[in-house]
């Protein structure tokens, strides 16, 4: 249709807008709850023991001054070997998800099973201010902010300090220098603005990143102002070794005496983390 002053307008039937319309709704409606849906399934729960849920309930914050992750297969078989190996420790809570990698069995309301991925709080007995996390499974993209989001907001700011302890293939390590596996296993570091502790091994050199849990980790400690420090491990080996877990022995240095390492874990502690991946990537077994 035209106007005297030659301006074209376009003519659409009512009815034909109408029902245009409701269908864009409905395809909106059905979009946003298929978007529910999946955040829910992929959300990130956190599940404490009783013990922990109540003080936690009465301060609203729990007290911790050293909260140590081990993110990773050779860090956590570290943290497995040289710390938890004593009975000092106590499982006081885990973290559950889902994802494409990692579908877990458990229930979030269920401790993870023996042996299946999952991300396991442990407490120190003697001083419930020490907090370990050793995480070993896989945490998507999407998920990396949440899960920073919920386990440190749990935990009270003031007087806390991180400590990450990461793995990452030595072919990810960006150098001039020619580097073959005699190079290899050495620890690198990044620390948050706030971290004022001195480093028993050299900062991680430009262009070199970090990626996933412990980026989103140190973010949100750096965002906060929460003294934070991680310590890669450049390794050429995929699964865990004794001589990798060993890497990890100076970044202990670190933290306050209250950690005791174990000086020389047991042949059969060592053989036990190592004995799984070995059977699984043997061809005849």
């Amino acid at each position: 249709m035209a106007t005297f002053f030659g301006e074209v307008l376009s003519v659409y039937s009512r009815a034909v807008e109408e029902d245009e319309y409701d269908d864009l709704e409905e395809d909106n409606e059905e979009d946003a709850q298929i978007r529910r849906e999946i955040e829910e399934k992929r959300g990130v729960h956190i599940k404490w023991n009783p013990e922990v849920s109540k003080a936690v309930e009465s301060s609203e914050k729990l007290q911790c001054a050293n909260l140590i992750i081990a993110v990773g297969p050779n860090a956590a078989g570290f943290i497995s070997a040289y710390v938890l190996n004593s009975e000092g420790w106590a499982q006081v809570g885990w973290a559950s998800l889902w994802n494409e990698r990692s579908r877990s069995s458990s229930r979030p309301e269920t401790a993870p099973q023996p042996g299946e991925p999952s991300c396991v709080f442990y407490q120190q007995k003697s001083c419930p201010s020490v907090l370990i996390c050793q995480c070993t499974s896989y945490i998507a993209e999407d998920q990396l902010f949440q899960w920073a989001e919920k386990v440190l907001g749990c935990i009270q700011r003031r007087g806390l300090s991180v400590t990450l302890l990461s793995d990452s293939p030595l072919a990810e390590y960006k150098t001039p220098e020619y580097l073959n596996g005699s190079s290899a296993p050495f620890l690198r570091a990044l620390k948050t603005s706030t971290y004022t502790g001195s480093l028993p091994c050299p900062l991680l050199e430009q262009p070199n990143i970090i990626a996933g849990l412990p980026a989103a980790v140190l973010s949100h400690c750096q965002v906060h102002r929460i003294p934070a420090v991680l310590f890669q491990c450049f390794t050429d080996v995929v699964h865990p070794d004794s001589l990798t877990m060993e890497t990890y022995k100076p970044a202990f240095s670190c933290l306050s005496t209250s950690v005791k390492l174990e000086a020389c874990p047991s042949v059969e502690i060592l053989q036990k983390l190592t004995r799984i991946y070995d059977a699984q990537s043997n061809l005849y077994i």
